[in-house]
């Protein structure tokens, strides 16, 4: 089956079996690395991708459910504001350790910031509950997730 999708901006058209998932799509076949593989579950969120601006897990996603979608991962948004002061704020707050589970975090964070530039931590807890992170017990990124929230410029109407 032929599947055509918008990658991080750019056209993308592939040929995929019915049993593809979009993981294996993404970081085999499209050398995507920010797509981690981990429990291929859907419970760790280190194959979180943005679909159509939301965060999904890309292990549970077949490639042919992405037809005349949008996927956005970490590399489509190294020039957004928002991602910049995201990645920022987690190295100077020391929110990455050994880095696995980072993309991921950094996604859903991400998502969070665009619908709600001011979130509770509680908020925050709740946007990242299926990212799991085994080095900095999540302080650190809840502190950090909360910091480039407080340097977003909200814009006036």
């Amino acid at each position: 089956m032929k599947v055509t999708f918008t990658l991080n901006g750019r056209k993308v058209e592939r040929d995929v079996k019915s049993n593809r998932l979009l993981l294996d799509l993404l970081r085999t076949d499209l050398g995507v690395t920010s797509v981690k593989k981990g429990c291929e579950q859907g419970e760790c969120g280190v194959c979180t991708v943005l679909l159509d601006s939301a965060p999904v897990n890309s292990c549970l996603v077949l490639a042919q459910q992405i037809e005349g979608r949008t996927v956005t991962t970490v590399e489509g948004l190294k020039e957004e504001p928002v991602m910049k002061g995201l990645q920022l704020a987690f190295i100077e707050d020391g929110a990455i350790q050994c880095g696995y589970c980072t993309p991921g975090m950094l996604l859903s964070a991400y998502a969070l910031l665009k619908k709600n530039p001011k979130p509770t931590a509680e908020e925050v807890k709740t946007a990242i509950e299926g990212n799991l992170c085994r080095c900095t017990g999540y302080v650190k990124i809840i502190e950090a997730i909360l910091d480039a929230a407080g340097r977003i410029k909200v814009e006036r109407d």
